[in-house]
């Protein structure tokens, strides 16, 4: 089952998120208030909107190591962003 769970996250971050913010309280602790937060990160950052939850529900210091987990999210956040502009420019 986690193995499942953790096939979602990876293949359909957005999918993984709108089933937390459903069926559970994840999302709650580390975007309270900032619900503008959680949807900008739902459009833009899914992976890092994912892992910085993990890291604050988990009791984790936003620093470190846990920092680096952080920044390897956002970069593949962008790196899917920037995918179609690569594949635009081959083909154009």
């Amino acid at each position: 089952m986690p193995c499942l769970v953790l096939a979602i996250v990876l293949l359909f971050p957005r999918v993984a998120l709108a089933l937390m913010w459903l069926f559970s309280t994840y999302l709650d602790k580390p975007y309270a208030g900032n619900f503008l937060v959680l949807i900008l990160g739902f459009l833009f950052l899914p992976f890092t909107t994912i892992v910085y939850a993990w890291e604050i529900n988990s009791g984790m210091p936003t620093s470190g190591i846990n920092l680096l987990w952080l920044l390897l999210a956002v970069l593949v956040d962008l790196g899917s962003l920037g995918g179609g502009a690569r594949g635009r420019r081959i083909r154009g």
